[in-house]
């Protein structure tokens, strides 16, 4: 990160350090896109229990991934301030709470998965492939918490074209595996969808390797010297991370996990359905990624030019990410519309599943404008490090209107299952309204504490 005089030039750079993250989190999302689709080609079953394992999987992955991103704003606002001699110790803070993390998240899926799911309503056969995809997934939850913390460190030097590199290289790797695995070629066993949660194990650890070695050896990283010392545990750095990540995570958290709820709440309707509705929540996640990226791109600008005092740049900043996310909106709209039936057919061969994907996907479209400014200005608020008040505003949005409506329109009208994605446009539009309202209290708070400074130094 530099700084920028000119709207151009903040354009220019916001672009540069965004399309990376893209492609990144395109690739990511890409291997849960591969595990789907190929489980798909195993049979519904597989598709159903992939769908539940992921349910389950993806509120906790990306909680604790929110809580982990907290080293973003952390690591940005030192190099902004010119204080980079920090910088190791706070990366090897991170990599050792994300290993407790990692611990914790295991011992607790040992004792409370077995109870989940046997409180769903589940064909045996379903609940057998999302338990032990979820089992072969949990072997990669290491690695893939600890590359989360090193690559915080790598995007907070603007480098995201090296997150997208070792991504698109990861890519290959999974796609092998999981067709080694789900369908027993190479002489594999066939595993059908639980070989799709061993696929993913194995390309997290080939990820945390490629990563370790460009952050030891490869410049700009390897000055820092990440690994050179290993510091003894700071209690008071963790509690810095978790003071500032735990909203963070939570915020995210109720986000995802209003997603998920919907998938478990699914399992009343037919297996068929549960099937549709997962594979065009996954085709929909795909293009998440487009505002979520330039949410991660505000928060590492923004965190710069806040960390170096610039309010008025971290606003034009701020601004430049909402109109480019709410153009890229319209463009993910035309995209669902136009591409509902050929994405269906990527997932299935059964005619009655494709249909409701098609029709799953029609709703899909009106929740793009509400993602539009609901997750870049969560990018722009963490770049403040404000993460209290998006807390609020995603539990209050999702939980209390969201999932609420969702299911009034679900089992007390015409709707039916797709009742659930209407609730889900109504409680991102809640939140993209609360959060914002806080983006103008935030910006001139900022803008008055910088002022006030400035006249004390004078």
């Amino acid at each position: 990160m530099y700084e920028t005089k000119t709207w151009r030039e903040k354009i220019r750079l916001l672009m540069f350090v965004m399309w990376p993250i893209l492609i990144t989190q395109v690739g990511l999302t890409a291997m849960n896109f591969i595990d789907t689709t190929m489980s798909g080609q195993a049979g519904a079953d597989d598709l159903a229990g992939v769908a539940i394992g992921s349910s389950l999987w993806m509120p906790v992955f990306t909680g604790v991934t929110g809580v982990l991103l907290a080293m973003t704003p952390i690591i940005s606002q030192k190099i902004g301030a010119k204080r980079a001699e920090e910088v190791p110790f706070s990366v090897i803070q991170g990599v050792y709470l994300s290993i407790a993390i990692a611990a914790i998240v295991i011992i607790l899926g040992y004792f409370v998965l077995d109870p989940i799911l046997q409180a769903m309503s589940l064909e045996d056969s379903v609940r057998h492939v999302a338990k032990h995809y979820l089992i072969g997934l949990a072997l990669g939850i290491v690695p893939l918490f600890v590359y989360t913390v090193l690559r915080c460190f790598i995007d907070s030097l603007g480098q995201t074209r090296v997150t997208m590199v070792i991504t698109l290289m990861a890519l290959p790797v999974n796609f092998v595996f999981n067709y080694a695995l789900i369908f027993g070629r190479f002489g594999f066993p066939e595993l059908g969808g639980i070989g799709a949660g061993y696929a993913s194990a194995v390309t997290y650890w080939v990820i945390l390797f490629i990563t370790y070695y460009y952050v030891a050896n490869v410049r700009p990283f390897s000055p820092y010297q990440v690994f050179k010392k290993l510091y003894q545990v700071s209690i008071s750095t963790w509690k810095e991370i978790l003071l500032l990540g735990l909203p963070i995570g939570m915020t995210i958290f109720f986000e995802a996990s209003i997603f998920s709820a919907v998938t478990l709440l699914m399992s009343q309707f037919t297996t068929e359905i549960i099937a549709a509705h997962q594979a065009a929540l996954n085709f929909s996640s795909l293009l998440y990624m487009l505002p979520l990226s330039i949410a991660m791109a505000l928060t590492i600008a923004v965190g710069f030019e806040v960390g170096a005092k610039r309010i008025s740049d971290a606003k034009a900043y701020g601004a430049i990410g909402m109109v480019f996310a709410l153009m890229l909106a319209l463009f993910a709209c035309v995209v669902i519309y136009v591409l509902r039936e050929p994405a269906g057919q990527l997932y299935t061969n059964d005619p009655e599943v494709l249909d409701y994907i098609k029709t799953f996907l029609i709703f899909a479209i009106f929740f793009q404008f509400s993602d539009a400014l609901n997750t870049p200005i969560q990018g722009v608020l963490r770049g403040y490090k404000d993460v209290n008040v998006p807390f609020v505003a995603a539990l209050v949005s999702f939980w209390i209107f969201g999932l609420p409506a969702g299911y009034y329109f679900a089992n007390y009208t015409f709707f039916g299952p797709y009742g659930y994605w209407i609730g889900l446009t109504v409680g991102l539009t809640a939140c993209a309204l609360f959060l914002l309202r806080r983006l103008f209290v935030v910006q001139n708070r900022e803008e008055r504490k910088v002022e006030q400074e400035t006249l004390k130094d004078s």
